[in-house]
């Protein structure tokens, strides 16, 4: 496979995230959510996976979407909340917690800020037929944020403060994310880098040699090279 080769549609998918929708996604996929997410991170994986407290059944049965992130929550003079933007953080934190977070949770679509390998696809994702999607860029937290129509509910405020506790949202074309790591343990960014690595000799044959230099660098492209 090769980027040239990645179709990249725009999918559209609703929660609880039936099992043929997650087997059509390709890897580049551009993704947007409709339903109920939730925003677990690495506090309440501390509850569920390392204490061993129950995850919430209702939320259970309404999603198996987690989104790695921040909200920005505000408390209404009513007493409900809002959340107005969401902050994506990156996934390589939760470890080794993944497996057994499938397996209590029952989430199949995690979204976050990327930072996995294939490896960790392969291990941690596979065997219970997850996808990783990944948020696009920097700065969009309040794009996202707009696509959040209203906040369900919230576990573990008290206990976990704002950014850890866990918040059901229920979202609106929520997106754009793309599949960066597919249901056969591919990853877009992995995919991208070994072509990068591939075309660096044929564009540094191209270059002038340039007109002033630091003391000892090298002008090897291995050096530079992804690794």
């Amino acid at each position: 496979m090769r980027l040239d080769d990645l179709a990249m549609d725009e999918v559209h998918l609703a929660t609880p995230v039936a099992e043929a929708d997650l087997a059509g996604l390709k890897l580049g996929d551009v993704v947007y959510i409709d339903g109920v997410l939730y925003t677990a991170r690495e506090g309440v994986y501390r509850k569920v996976v390392d204490e061993g407290l129950g995850f919430p059944p209702d939320v259970r049965e309404l999603t198996n979407v987690n989104f790695h992130c921040s909200p920005a929550a505000t408390v209404r003079a009513d007493g409900s909340y809002a959340v107005e933007a969401v902050t994506a953080t990156a996934s390589f934190r939760f470890g080794k917690s993944m497996s057994r977070w499938f397996e209590r949770s029952g989430a199949r679509v995690v979204v976050g800020k990327a930072g996995l390998t294939e490896a960790c696809y392969r291990e941690w994702f596979v065997p219970h037929g997850a996808v990783y999607l990944t948020t696009v860029g920097y700065g969009l937290g309040a794009t996202y944020g707009r696509c959040i129509r209203r906040v369900v509910e919230v576990h573990w405020l008290k206990e976990l403060g704002i950014a850890q506790a866990l918040w059901v949202l229920e979202v609106a074309n929520l997106g754009p994310f793309l599949v960066e790591g597919d249901r056969e343990g591919r990853s877009l960014f992995a995919l991208a880098n070994r072509e990068i690595n591939e075309r660096l000799a044929e564009v540094y044959r191209t270059l002038p040699p340039p007109a002033m230099g630091r003391f000892g660098e090298t002008l090897s492209y291995r050096d530079e090279i992804v690794r």
